[in-house]
């Protein structure tokens, strides 16, 4: 609770005439199982797989609607089949930009000028396509926030949210039953308590749950300025022949700040668009007017021709920040409330839905019934590493800028006629200038590790209370763990993806995993898990779909891919959790099955 906001009581002193007249605004407590604060990605698809999983709770947001701006895009993979998992993929697929259009990114002294480098990004090379294609059931694509935010919520609604606009988190007590959380009407600025069990602080950034909950970080914000101009025009005649997301536009002598010199974003093909845009931290925020963001526009588009409209423009900060822990007693925080960084490797808003998702099914698995509190003690185990990493590289993303300003002679002069004389020097026929194009090759190739970085995307894997090890080591591989999914049924390890027959048809292991379940995979000579599952399920009381995969069953391992990749023996088994991940494996069938999926069915489930 925030100093001098007692739960319970608010007023409000008003001046009218000379005289204060004094209110009480305190309106009745409101109940639920869950209060979700905040409605972007983290706390919109909180509400999502909350209401799919019946659980009583409501959303409240201090806005007076969804996103306003098209600030996150970048949908990967992951958050796709999630999506899919939710039965609303078909909503995302149909808005977004497919990932063919996604992927030709350019680096240029301006669209109309100069083109320095050009990088297959977003899983676009053909020589990196068949892996995307190979890990998921699902394809990434551009989705604004603008566009995500109205799916998520609208969805969460339908299935039983409730949702309030224009209502703001004031402060909240905990004790040993629950949460009292303050909130104000900003319509009519009364006041009103909402009593919960749990809540999810989903409040962004400038998280003030986060802080009153006294989270503890690691870094720092407002490393550099950045400015966001959205803008209408038609850019066509620019871009058309070269598809992509992102144009990098590097001129020196302007005004450098943020994740580089310019950049000019896709918001919608091809005439709606994002610019970012520098600016010095350390000076007063700049004022920018429709003159200036034109002007700004036109520089970076290289033609002062073209019509502009500007729609908004706002400033931020990039940071380098990220939570250690995301929990105190009965409150969680989600999304950027606990790792904050800039957009760089499009993670944002991927992480926060992910983090959403798994949280959720813990939290309807406690208040059902199913599993004991220390359940929840693994969302912190296993989301916190996995912000830590997506902030760290998100900024490396951006230190990797450096080699490509190096190798076009930026650095190491201040004077920019130099500089655009050392960017031109490449053109030339001699050994120097041979040297600076294998040099600006090789630096370009870096960018593989903020665009193509399929491993961060895919490969998170889970160590906490909430997987049985099976007592083998952790896999390794040649590749790249970064820049390259590795597919494993290790516990902890996301379910690998293949296809699977049905009635003729295909289904991805994860269409048959999920929908708040536990699933577990089996072989032919592993028929007998089906009746020990049935008898786990029996004993604690939860729901395990089983599918045995073989010829003349329900499903058929169609190309005989999940043989080469469950890892364990027909007869042995994959016990997948309800957020695809693997949470325990058995190698071969034991001789006391049921005993030995009963135990872990509850170690995960945190019950003794």
């Amino acid at each position: 609770m925030r100093p001098g906001s007692p739960a319970g009581s608010a007023t409000r002193t008003q001046r009218r005439g000379g005289v204060n007249t004094t209110h009480d605004t305190t309106e009745p407590a409101i109940t639920t199982d869950v209060l979700v604060i905040g409605s972007g990605p983290a706390g919109a698809s909180a509400a999502l797989f909350l209401a799919t999983y019946g659980v009583d709770h409501m959303v409240i947001t201090k806005y007076r609607w969804t996103a306003n701006t098209p600030r996150a895009h970048i949908t990967n993979q992951r958050t796709v089949e999630i999506l899919r998992d939710m039965g609303i993929e078909k909503d995302v697929l149909a808005q977004g930009v497919p990932s063919s259009l996604m992927g030709d990114t350019v680096f240029c002294s301006s669209l109309a000028g100069d083109e320095v480098g050009r990088v297959r990004t977003w899983g676009t090379h053909p020589a990196r396509r068949a892996d995307y294609t190979l890990a998921s059931p699902s394809d990434n694509c551009d989705l604004p926030q603008t566009l995500l935010e109205p799916i998520l919520i609208g969805h969460a609604a339908e299935r039983g949210s409730r949702i309030r606009f224009d209502t703001e988190y004031v402060g909240l007590e905990q004790d040993d039953d629950g949460v009292t959380v303050t909130v104000r009407d900003r319509l009519s600025g009364r006041t009103s308590t909402i009593r919960t069990k749990y809540v999810i602080g989903a409040d962004g950034g400038r998280s003030q749950v986060a802080r009153d909950i006294g989270l503890p970080f690691e870094g720092r914000m407002d490393l550099a300025g950045s400015m966001n101009i959205v803008f209408h025009a038609d850019l066509s005649r620019y871009v058309e022949h070269r598809p992509s997301v992102l144009y990098w536009v590097l001129q020196p002598g302007s005004n450098i700040g943020g994740i580089g010199m310019g950049l000019v974003r896709m918001v919608r093909p091809w005439d709606e668009w994002l610019i970012v845009w520098g600016y010095d931290i350390t000076e007063p925020p700049p004022e920018v007017d429709d003159a200036m963001a034109t002007k700004i526009v036109h520089d970076l588009v290289g033609d002062d021709t073209i019509p502009v409209t500007i729609r908004s423009t706002s400033l931020w900060g990039n940071n380098k920040m990220y939570a250690t822990r995301y929990r105190t007693g009965r409150v969680f925080c989600a999304g950027d409330a606990v790792h904050r960084h800039p957009p760089s490797n499009g993670l944002g808003s991927n992480t926060s839905i992910q983090d959403s998702y798994n949280l959720a099914w813990k939290l309807a698995a406690v208040l059902s019934g199913r599993a004991g509190v220390d359940l929840l003690d693994s969302y912190d185990a296993e989301r916190a590493p996995v912000g830590e990493q997506i902030v760290l590289r998100a900024n490396k993303s951006i230190e990797e800028f450096g080699p490509i300003f190096d190798a076009l002679g930026f650095t190491g002069t201040d004077d920019p006629q130099q500089q655009r004389a050392n960017m031109q020097a490449r053109n030339a026929s001699t050994p120097e200038a041979e040297k600076q194009r294998r040099v600006l090759r090789e630096s370009l190739e870096l960018k593989d590790y903020e665009f193509n970085a399929h491993g961060v995307e895919l490969g998170q894997r889970y160590h906490s209370g909430a997987v049985v090890p099976d007592g083998s080591p952790e896999p390794t591989h040649d590749r790249d763990p970064e820049l390259y999914y590795h597919p494993t049924t290790w516990p902890g390890a996301r379910l690998p993806h293949c296809w699977l027959g049905r009635d003729g048809h295909r289904v991805s292991t994860h269409d048959v995993t999920g929908k708040g379940r536990f699933a577990l995979l089996t072989g032919i000579s592993g028929e007998a898990w089906a009746t020990a599952a049935q008898e786990a399920a029996d004993r604690l009381d939860i729901e395990v779909d089983v599918h045995v995969i073989g010829p003349g069953r329900d499903y058929t391992d169609l190309y005989e891919d999940w043989s080469r990749l469950r890892e364990v023996h027909e007869a042995g088994c994959v016990l997948v959790r309800p957020d695809a991940h693997v949470g325990w494996r058995a190698v071969d069938l034991p001789a006391d099955p049921a005993g030995e999926l009963t135990g872990a069915l509850a170690s995960i489930l945190g019950r003794s």
